[in-house]
């Protein structure tokens, strides 16, 4: 039987699978099949039902396309491999909307128009198990789900004893995908707090964690066919992994010439909690520079964080931003500094007011008064998915505030935002290792590979998917202009 994974990119409040980041579930099922797969993404699909297997030339008044830009290997003969493809497994689901450089995660109502039509077996996966959805401000997609022989929570969600093998044997689909990939590495699952009003992470999983042996083993794997680029993720905090020093050191001595590491969530709580620091102190002696602890802080509103049973108090998230900016603020081998915090924000919760946004701004103003830098705000309007205490109340605060979201979002951005950034990156610092990804007209945009990486426009058309080091000439609002150094 020939089966073929079609990845439509997944995005969580606990892993990203959106190019260039290389999602856990597609390896972990290629893992778990006794036989060869064919690996193909969403913009192969669409390479072909949209535009007829042609990609047009990018004229120097066009933008780079995003829906066709991450082809794998299969992209020329997709036809052929649809035509022979027995079982087709589609994973999908967006549980945090967000923004994609260079890729547009594929929706329900978009893909199942173009597999309807296949003579096979279709089998839906991934979080769109438990609804998905592109855009905040909305609840989950309704589609028609009909076409799929089968909607398999199990498929996408194996034990961890079982993870052990799948993830060595699907390390292989790599090999599959022309473009470097940013590795993301489950650690664990599930949310030891695990109340917040909005999330899905409690629907999905228990708390557990996986074994160090079984981690280091996925990524020497992933090392020895040629990834550079890891990032230990897959968990709501990063500090509540056992043996997470020792992690970090013995990464690097099964993995020795290791492009980036970086790591993903941390509760606040469990930064001030590290009492020796140790952990801190561990991240950013092992970790590479531009890494970023994202704190799920959501709100500076005392009565918002008490309705919706938040992770953390804001005096707590304070004091853990100044912590990761005692230590992790000196600026490290690539221009950036090595270990700052990001902060999460989101509106249409639960008691939102006014005194919401005034809140906000008063702690954001203040972190950036007392010379403390976060590496970026994240700022989106909830996602509504069943299951969730929000969503059964029907997003009341989301629909009453709407009219406000754009100007609080604009203010943060004009008041925090750019002067931050001219902190983190003075004019003329020197950001190495950027991948020019897209154009945009006659600018070409590149980052680094990384969490949550910050993006460089450079005059002129750089070729593509080629690294350049950059010396910064100008700040925008979030994203920097620079020119190729020498």
């Amino acid at each position: 039987m020939v089966t073929t994974i079609l990845d439509c990119y997944t995005d969580e409040p606990s892993g990203l699978g959106v190019p260039p980041y290389l999602g856990t579930y597609p390896r972990y099922i290629a893992g778990s099949l006794n036989e060869p797969v064919n690996y193909i993404t969403v913009d192969d699909l669409r390479l072909w039902k949209k535009h007829g297997g042609s990609i047009k030339t990018v004229k120097p008044s066009m933008k780079t396309d995003p829906s066709t830009y991450n082809l794998s290997i299969h992209a020329p003969e997709l036809p052929n491999i649809l035509q022979q493809t027995d079982h087709l497994i589609v994973v999908l689901g967006v549980h945090v909307p967000g923004k994609y450089l260079s890729a547009i995660p594929g929706t329900l109502n978009e893909v199942i128009p173009m597999i309807r039509d296949l003579h096979c077996k279709k089998t839906l996966t991934g979080p769109a198990v438990h609804g998905t959805q592109l855009f905040g401000g909305k609840k989950q997609e309704k589609a028609d789900l009909s076409c799929f022989n089968n909607v398999d929570p199990h498929l996408y969600k194996f034990k961890f004893d079982d993870v052990k093998e799948f993830a060595i044997a699907g390390a292989s689909l790599i090999k599959q995908i022309p473009d470097p990939r940013m590795i993301e590495i489950e650690t664990g699952r599930g949310c030891d707090i695990g109340k917040c009003s909005f999330c899905t992470e409690p629907l999905k999983s228990k708390v557990e964690f996986r074994e160090k042996g079984d981690i280091l083993q996925e990524m020497k794997t992933f090392y020895d066919l040629g990834a550079r680029f890891f990032r230990l993720g897959k968990q709501t905090c990063f500090y509540t992994v056992p043996n997470v020093k020792d992690l970090l050191r013995e990464s690097w001595q099964r993995c020795p010439d290791m492009n980036v590491l970086h790591i993903d969530n941390v509760n606040p709580v469990k930064v001030v909690l590290d009492k020796d620091r140790s952990i801190t102190e561990a991240v950013v002696k092992y970790c590479t520079s531009g890494n970023i602890a994202a704190f799920g802080v959501e709100s500076f509103d005392i009565e918002v964080v008490r309705q919706n049973t938040l992770n953390s108090m804001p005096q707590i998230a304070y004091e853990a931003v100044k912590i990761l900016n005692k230590y992790g603020a000196e600026r490290g081998s690539n221009g950036m500094p090595k270990f700052l915090p990001g902060i999460n924000i989101l509106f249409g919760l639960r008691g939102e007011s006014k005194k919401t946004y005034e809140e906000n701004m008063k702690w954001l103003q203040r972190i950036y008064d007392e010379g403390l830098m976060l590496r970026r705000i994240n700022i989106r309007q909830v996602a509504l998915f069943e299951g969730t205490s929000l969503h059964d109340e029907g997003g009341d605060m989301l629909h009453k505030n709407r009219k406000y979201y754009w100007k609080w979002r604009n203010d943060i951005r004009q008041q925090i935002d750019h002067p931050m950034l001219q902190r983190i990156c003075p004019t003329g610092t020197l950001l190495k290792d950027c991948y020019a990804e897209v154009y945009d007209g006659n600018t070409t945009f590149c980052r680094q590979f990384g969490t949550y990486p910050l993006i460089v426009g450079v005059k002129g058309r750089l070729e593509l998917k080629k690294f350049y080091d950059l010396s910064i000439t100008k700040h925008m609002l979030r994203s920097l202009t620079g020119e190729v150094n020498g």
